[in-house]
């Protein structure tokens, strides 16, 4: 079968690999779209905290497939086999049913990427009705996500922050009150708590860096930071001042650290949403052959959800 395969560690090529063949407690599944997330190129690079893969190996922790007739969601295939080929191996037992209303790159866009924002906001946060949330780094696919869950769960105002203005009008379609350009810090606090009305309740940060300094210093007493990602740089120097004197609460996510039933129980909220019009995520979608395009594009930070189709039915960009 046709894969991206990784032989060294870096980046895959298309290559032949083996099929996979079902022992106790497994299954095969045929991959209708396969995702490409900066926890792939980790993976492959070496650099996860996991651990390094086996090679050779195919690349890829999730995708949409067929199993038995049904379209599943699956985020853990087994080794040596990833989501990026075009059949795979899974545990049928952890995957997650995908709707009709919901076409297969929409669904994958919805996993990794939508799982995070929408537990950063619900399971992290615990947000409230009424809440404002400022969403940093809204151009990209977690921020596009969260823009819209903050609304989906009863935020009072969102504020978007990126640094394309383009980007910026794509959040305040998707339902930012307020957006902010990201660029040179000086003044970059105040321009978030203006935008926030004075009140920043929960803040999703997949940059860190200078974004995350200056929404500690914009956000208001007691209020609960998730830090998703390093996108605007691996260091931040924080004051101490604000964070003792306001008490804010400064906490991480990963999708691994959350419960299976939390992490089902998203999925299924996203789709749902999803299946009613009132969720979405750009989504550019590739032919497996082009994996180093993929590959290329997701580690110079595109603001599209870039999927591999492993069959070739189609290919181009999307907006659902």
């Amino acid at each position: 079968m046709r894969a991206a395969v990784l032989h060294e560690y870096g980046a895959p090529r298309a290559d032949d690999f083996g099929e996979p063949v079902a022992g106790p407690g497994q299954a095969v599944a045929e991959v209708r779209a396969a995702g490409v997330n900066p926890v792939d190129i980790a993976i492959s690079a070496g650099r996860f905290y996991g651990g390094r893969p086996e090679l050779p190996c195919v690349t890829g922790r999730e995708g949409v497939g067929l199993l038995q007739g049904r379209r599943v969601y699956f985020d853990a295939p087994q080794a040596p086999f990833g989501s990026m080929a075009e059949r795979t191996l899974i545990d049928p037992g952890s995957v997650y049913p995908v709707p009709d209303g919901v076409d297969d790159r929409l669904a994958v866009a919805l996993g990794i990427s939508g799982i995070a924002a929408w537990l950063a906001l619900s399971w992290r946060a615990r947000l409230q009705r009424g809440e404002h949330v400022l969403v940093l780094g809204a151009s990209g696919v977690v921020g596009q996500i969260a823009v819209q869950a903050a609304r989906q769960l009863g935020a009072g105002r969102v504020v978007a922050a990126a640094r394309s203005p383009g980007a910026l009008e794509r959040a305040r379609a998707l339902g930012a009150d307020a957006c902010v350009r990201l660029g040179a810090s000086d003044g970059l606090a105040s321009a978030l708590s203006e935008a926030a009305e004075g009140r920043i309740d929960v803040v999703v940060d997949p940059l860190f860096g200078e974004p995350f300094a200056a929404a500690v210093q914009a956000a208001s007493f007691k209020a609960r930071l998730v830090h998703l990602g390093t996108s605007a740089g691996a260091q931040a120097t924080l004051p101490s001042a604000p964070i003792r004197g306001k008490m804010l609460v400064i906490m991480g996510h990963s999708n691994f650290g959350a419960p299976p039933d939390v992490r089902r129980e998203a999925y299924a909220q996203l789709l749902d949403a999803a299946a009613r019009d009132e969720l979405g995520v750009d989504v550019e979608a590739l032919p497996l052959e082009r994996v180093a395009e993929a590959w290329a594009r997701v580690q110079a930070g595109a603001h599209r959800k870039v999927v591999l189709l492993p069959s070739g039915r189609s290919q181009g960009r999307d907006a659902p």
